[in-house]
């Protein structure tokens, strides 16, 4: 099958969150991201398609590349997707542009009752699982 290359974030927030997209006219969410133009590295593109997308732009600092990953294209029949897959951790309120009609934080247990690209489920979800939240230190408890 047809390969489509693509460059994708799992974008997560303290609480452990995920922001999930849902491109017009579809019915699947996944992860904010999108083609690797020509001449386009991973990074790039994927730094232009979450601007373009959910107006998210970041600092210097770069994500974090958790690997690359393949599965059926959800949107595009008889094709593969093979994505190269960052993580961010940000707070972050989407503002949903170009092709996006939905964008939405949900919980790890709310996203698997979600109708999820087959890359999103089989891949990033596990991924998801990995990253630890960031835990707040615990103040001192002074006696009263």
């Amino acid at each position: 099958m047809p390969t489509i290359r693509i460059a994708a974030a799992l974008i997560d927030d303290a609480a452990g969150r995920l922001l999930l997209v849902r491109k017009t006219g579809t019915q699947w969410f996944m992860q904010a991201g999108g083609k690797i133009e020509d001449g386009e590295d991973a990074l790039s593109a994927l730094r232009r398609e979450l601007e373009e997308e959910i107006g998210l732009s970041y600092s210097s600092e770069e994500p974090r590349y958790l690997g690359r990953y393949s599965a059926p294209a959800a949107n595009e029949p008889h094709f593969i997707v093979e994505a190269d897959i960052y993580h961010i951790r940000v707070e972050h309120i989407p503002d949903t542009r170009a092709e996006i009609e939905e964008a939405l934080w949900v919980s790890h247990a709310e996203a698997l009752a979600m109708p999820l690209a087959l890359l999103t489920r089989e891949r990033v979800l596990p991924l998801s699982r990995l990253l630890e939240p960031l835990r707040l230190p615990s103040m001192p408890r002074f006696p009263s």
